[in-house]
């Protein structure tokens, strides 16, 4: 069988791939678990200078990772870039970091010692979207490798190439062959290396659908996995606000990486009296979103990664207009292309508050005070994170355990940040990435008792 990469700019085929066979895949498995006997016995000093490394390589190759990213899902090539860039942030972090995130940690009880370590599990397995085709990648692999695991990547078929150059990244870094590789399969096969014996653990960024695959065979076999899946944040602007600012913020997080980001602001809900100012101030911003080839350097938004998931945008804006939503820009679609939206006065039971909108759609809804829009946020399947706008942060403080969510932001976009965990609640997955939580999800806490 055969995989290929589609632009989805001008819908030209990119590059096909022959996919690995069940028994090609169980026999590159096994490799990776014969090499974790020896990797798991590595310094740290060792592991570290070897992931300084891959983030200098990273950097040295922005520009041609950068490329392919483009090629392959459509982002603009400044955002690109800055993808790669930020890969290589995460591995000096975990670099320098990982040594004292797993040191073991004395407790002390009735026994004469007693401590806790960090051990690594074995093959760890991810299977990754396309949407942040490498950070997605390397914020799993940097915690993952200087653990002591090794690493194997089921990596999204549009993206094939990307996935090719993270195994090329770790190799001429100087990391043993089998430490790290990637695995081209269709999406039917995905779920059954979960079932391989030597498979100890599955990561998995992706869609609800994909997240019940995966929790469901995972925890069928006894296995430890980490899900993050999507999201429907809410952008709250409160009345004392700065109107500016707040649109800044609210702009940046529905708009980066053309909106397809779990944790973009999908649901803006904007106090009552500031409503109508702030829809005028966010579509003058939004008129300059203007389609042009992602790989000039001046684009600002660029197609969604397939055509299909374009028509699903199309589909749900359409509907909820249908129930009486307002459309006050944007709402056309060519190919892959679909323009920068706004809806205004959406509610609850339409599509466009209720489902997870995973392109450049912005829907407005009003709201009473800071109670409504807390109980409107909570209103969500998801429960990944939220922001909040307003003049005074010690207000939004006060009400931050009210929000079922995994991050809650105040005067800034929703993002991940190698030092903070990542995660959320509900529908939106479970377990933590990043931080000391993140590499801590895939090794054997282990008790040490001697008297």
């Amino acid at each position: 069988m055969e995989v290929s990469s589609i632009n989805p700019w001008n819908l030209r085929e990119v590059e096909r791939f022959k996919t690995h066979t069940s028994e090609e895949a169980s026999a590159i498995i096994e490799s990776v678990n014969t090499q974790f006997l020896s990797w798991k016995k590595t310094s740290f000093a060792d592991r570290s200078a070897l992931l300084n490394r891959v983030g200098e390589i990273l950097l040295e190759r922005k520009e041609t990772y950068g490329a392919h990213i483009t090629a392959e899902m459509g982002k603009p090539i400044s955002e690109s870039i800055a993808e790669v860039e930020k890969c290589a942030w995460v591995c000096r972090f975990y670099a320098e970091k990982a040594e004292s995130f797993l040191s073991p940690k004395m407790v002390h009880t009735d026994a004469s010692k007693s401590f806790v370590t960090y051990n690594p599990l074995g093959v760890i397995y991810a299977i990754m979207p396309w949407n942040f085709p490498f950070w997605q990648v390397l914020r799993f692999a940097a915690p993952t490798l200087m653990a002591g695991n090794t690493a194997i990547l089921k990596h999204a078929p549009n993206v094939t190439r990307c996935a090719l150059d993270i195994e090329e990244t770790f190799r001429d870094a100087g990391y043993p062959e089998n430490a790290f590789r990637t695995l081209i399969l269709d999406n039917t096969q995905a779920s059954q290396i979960i079932e391989h014996p030597l498979v100890r653990a599955v990561s998995l960024t992706g869609s609800e659908k994909a997240g019940e695959a995966v929790a469901s065979t995972a925890g069928r076999v006894l296995k430890p996995s980490v899900l993050e899946l999507g999201g429907s944040n809410a952008v709250i602007v409160l009345e004392d606000a700065d109107l500016d600012t707040a649109v800044d913020v609210g702009f940046r997080a529905r708009f980066l990486n053309s909106g397809q980001s779990c944790i973009a602001g999908k649901r803006f809900l904007i106090a009552d009296s500031i409503y109508d100012q702030y829809v005028e101030k966010f579509t003058t911003r939004v008129a300059d979103l203007i389609f042009k080839d992602p790989t000039d350097r001046s684009a600002k938004i660029g197609p969604l990664a397939r055509v299909d998931l374009a028509e699903g945008i199309e589909r749900q804006v359409n509907d909820s207009i249908a129930k009486g939503a307002k459309l006050v820009a944007g709402g056309k679609r060519d190919g892959a292309k679909y323009d920068a939206t706004i809806l205004t006065e959406v509610t609850p039971g339409m599509r466009a508050f209720d489902e997870e909108l995973f392109g450049p759609v912005a829907p407005f809804i009003r709201v009473k005070d800071f109670d409504h829009a807390i109980r409107l946020s909570n209103r969500s399947n998801f429960g990944l994170g939220v922001t909040i706008c307003t003049r005074n942060p010690e207000k939004a403080l006060a009400r931050v355990n009210e929000f079922d969510e995994g991050a809650v932001f105040i005067n800034e976009l929703v993002k991940s940040d190698p030092r903070l965990p990542f995660g959320g609640i509900k529908r939106s997955g479970f377990g933590r990435e990043l931080s000391s939580e993140g590499i801590h999800e895939f090794v054997n806490v282990k008790t040490v008792y001697v008297k």
